[in-house]
């Protein structure tokens, strides 16, 4: 709220107890089910957060779960559906070869196949958290949701805008992948090229059919966040609030702290913060991405004379000024310059900016 001016509240989906806000789908679409339906159990594709709810309340209720997961999946998130007694399935080199292969089992076994984010089941679930919303912040002025395959978004305006018309939701994705921004634009979901991102958890190169449909009525606006500012916002949750969350989960807090929502200022804005099940090495990453983008880890090369005390007289100048040194390198063979210099590479930690 500080720093942007916009009352912030934030929604706390990460506490879920997989780690997510798709157990809220997960668990209301399974509760739909017949007693014959249950018996043959379900499938879903999934590269983690739907699969882990599938597995849990699959685990809580008796019904037999199958997930197919893509081999870019997360090792962690696959071993823990595992842990709670899936039928893991690790197949497809992304989320649409993994979903053709879930959608084949499911016809063979007479199981119920469960899209993730499509399902208007799912979509009634996720919708809840517009509930909460409302009853939690009477007076939200805006609501903005981190998107993927369009499910939560969907859920969650469905439910805001029956209730309060006036209260405004934005939708957020990487810029690296902007799947739902183009499928409304078309008016129709269409394949769209993701690239790498810490907002692994929105990368769906085809959304939903129904999401699309339904949240083009409701959905205001979307906006697209970079990779950096998906990075100082994770360490900004982790520095000031003390939580760990996902790059998916924080990408409202990157539009937020990246001026894309300034014109709620002054006024009370809900931030999603959808789920938390973040690798550690990728969290170390990103931490580390975010200290960078926020001028707290810096690299630098330096030329310096390759006698006795050239080297100890460049740390003592970098000593003086406040900055520590993290990593420290040299370099002489691949050099044009002359035989009696040699080349430094420093990453240093500094205060910002400013400092720098």
């Amino acid at each position: 709220t500080k720093i942007t001016g916009i009352n912030i509240y934030l929604k706390l989906e990460f506490t879920q107890y997989t780690g997510s806000f798709k157990e809220r789908g997960a668990r209301f679409v399974m509760l739909q089910l017949s007693e014959e339906q249950r018996k043959k159990g379900c499938v879903s594709a999934s590269a983690g957060n739907h699969a882990l709810a599938m597995c849990y309340h699959g685990l809580q209720l008796g019904i037999p779960i199958t997930v197919v997961m893509p081999v870019v999946a997360s090792l962690m998130k696959i071993q823990r559906c595992k842990e709670l007694k899936g039928n893991v399935i690790v197949q497809g080199a992304n989320m649409i070869e993994a979903k053709n292969i879930a959608m084949k089992l499911a016809q063979e076994s007479g199981s119920l196949y469960i899209n993730g984010y499509d399902h208007p089941d799912v979509l009634a679930g996720q919708g809840t958290i517009g509930i909460d919303i409302l009853e939690q912040v009477p007076d939200v002025d805006a609501v903005v949701v981190p998107v993927g395959g369009g499910g939560l978004i969907t859920g969650i305006g469905l439910a805001v805008k029956t209730l309060k018309p006036s209260v405004k939701v934005i939708g957020v994705e990487s810029n690296g992948c902007p799947g739902f921004t183009n499928a409304l634009k078309a008016g129709k979901p269409i394949v769209t090229e993701c690239k790498a991102s810490m907002a692994d958890g929105l990368a769906v190169s085809l959304v939903g059919c129904n999401s699309v449909e339904t949240a083009k009525h409701y959905v205001d606006r979307m906006v697209l966040v970079k990779e950096e500012d998906i990075a100082v916002s994770i360490l900004r949750l982790v520095e000031m609030e003390k939580f760990i969350v996902e790059g998916a989960g924080a990408t409202p807090v990157a539009a937020a702290l990246s001026g894309q929502l300034d014109e709620f200022i002054g006024k009370n804005v809900v931030l999603v913060l959808s789920g938390g099940n973040i690798d550690s090495t990728v969290l170390h990453r990103a931490i580390e991405r975010g200290l960078a983008a926020d001028g707290r880890l810096i690299k630098i090369y330096v030329k310096i004379s390759d006698r006795p005390g050239g080297l100890a007289e460049l740390t003592s100048i970098i000593g003086s000024t406040g900055a520590c040194i993290k990593r420290i390198s040299q370099e002489r063979a691949w050099l044009k310059m002359d035989v009696f210099s040699v080349e430094v590479k420093l990453v240093l930690e500094t205060r910002d900016y400013e400092h720098v």
